[in-house]
């Protein structure tokens, strides 16, 4: 069958096609075998080793220029953080009570937390008839965050944070809530750290 001019024009352009695969594959491994691969041909010589040094090293505790602070002070770093978590803790229990609690279930929170001498204190201004009354006839119920924003001051077995008291008070008038700082003093007596003073921030307590 005589074939039309186009369908002899496009079996030529295939054998075509078939004969340059076909030579591709016939050639490659020529290329492969004469041309070395390119990152041979950039490739720069090493520089030659160091000789090995016979030098000591020198080890030191720490990096030079730094400076333990804790020696300078009169209290360790496992100190500051004990005494940190009591006053925390403290700021927590300080401002959190229900209107349905005496002052006895108030400062039970607090057993550990607080000396002997702030024991009284923190009892007489819970039980201030007028503080007291306020809290019954509106069915107070706070509770309370604390943070502590920095240290004020310190002696041989003191330390004085101020701590930020988050308060959220819920009462029969509505809800509300504050921030209050406060100068938290914590001693350490007999090896352990207990709240001896708190004060308003304002007030000083250093």
């Amino acid at each position: 069958m005589e074939l039309s001019p186009a369908r002899q024009k496009l079996l030529f352009l295939a054998i075509v096609a078939v004969l340059a695969v076909f030579g591709y594959f016939l050639v490659l491994p020529g290329l492969r075998s004469h041309h070395p691969p390119a990152a041979a041909a950039t490739t720069t010589p090493s520089a030659p080793a160091a000789a090995p040094s016979t030098a000591t090293p020198v080890v030191t505790d720490q990096p030079a220029g730094t400076v333990n602070i804790y020696n300078w002070l009169p209290f360790t770093q496992q100190d500051l953080a004990s005494a940190a978590a009591i006053a925390t803790r403290f700021g927590v229990d300080y401002d959190s009570f229900t209107y349905t609690e005496n002052a006895a279930a108030y400062l039970a929170k607090m057993n550990g937390l607080i000396n002997s001498q702030l024991k009284p204190i923190l009892q007489n201004a819970y039980s201030t008839p007028g503080t007291a009354q306020l809290r019954t006839s509106q069915q107070q119920v706070a509770t309370a965050t604390a943070s502590i924003e920095s240290l004020r001051g310190f002696g041989p077995s003191s330390l004085v944070f101020i701590v930020t008291i988050t308060q959220r008070l819920a009462s029969s008038q509505g809800t509300s809530s504050s921030d209050t700082p406060y100068a938290v003093t914590v001693t350490n007596t007999g090896g352990s750290w207990q709240v001896s003073d708190v004060e308003l921030a304002s007030l000083g307590n250093s």
